[in-house]
């Protein structure tokens, strides 16, 4: 689950387990994917053909797929609020065909009530600067705090802006199969 801020990088929320937590870090690494698209477009998506993936978001397919090759469909839902777009939750699945139409609403539903959920949580991340203590703790906090640090470290190593210096982290992490989260955590280790 992500939210969108006014940055060009989507905020990861929290992650059921390892894989939901690979799918929003590569997504958030390569900047493309189902989760990305349901927030740009305010439409759920519904990749269940890895074929049609890879030409829509090469970058991701290709990423993702190698990590979890079992991943059949992925079903991304944007959460709104009223007129505007709070950011996207997706489910990924390893059931050939993903989820079936009922399930699909239900998550569609989930995805509501998550939204309304999230209204008091995202005041609070953009507008008083407070940091709920969401998990995974380590991979949320890269998101927020730590890899903003780490693009004013390489945007001043680099004599470059913050846009061109996420692009480089960006770069370097899918270059080196990483994440954009490890990445971060190089740049404020050394």
């Amino acid at each position: 689950m992500s939210l969108l801020t006014d940055t060009p990088s989507r905020q990861m929320l929290c992650a059921s387990n390892d894989m939901a937590t690979v799918l929003e870090e590569v997504q958030f690494t390569v900047v493309e994917g189902p989760c990305i698209t349901a927030a740009e477009s305010g439409e759920q998506v519904h990749l269940t053909d890895w074929g049609t993936a890879a030409r829509r978001w090469p970058l991701f397919s290709a990423a993702f797929r190698e990590r979890y090759p079992d991943a059949q469909a992925v079903h991304a839902f944007p959460l709104w609020f009223g007129d505007y777009i709070l950011g996207s939750v997706d489910v990924v699945s390893r059931t050939p065909g993903g989820l079936s139409v009922e399930a699909i609403e239900e998550a569609a539903e989930a995805a509501d009530a998550a939204a309304n959920a999230l209204l008091p949580a995202q005041r609070m991340l953009l507008e008083e600067g407070e940091f709920p203590p969401w998990e995974p703790a380590d991979v949320v906090r890269a998101h927020w705090a730590d890899t903003h640090r780490a693009i004013g470290v390489v945007a001043v190593k680099e004599e470059m802006n913050a846009d061109a210096a996420l692009a480089l982290m960006r770069a370097r992490a899918f270059s080196t199969g990483r994440t954009l989260a490890e990445i971060t955590a190089d740049v404020l280790r050394a």
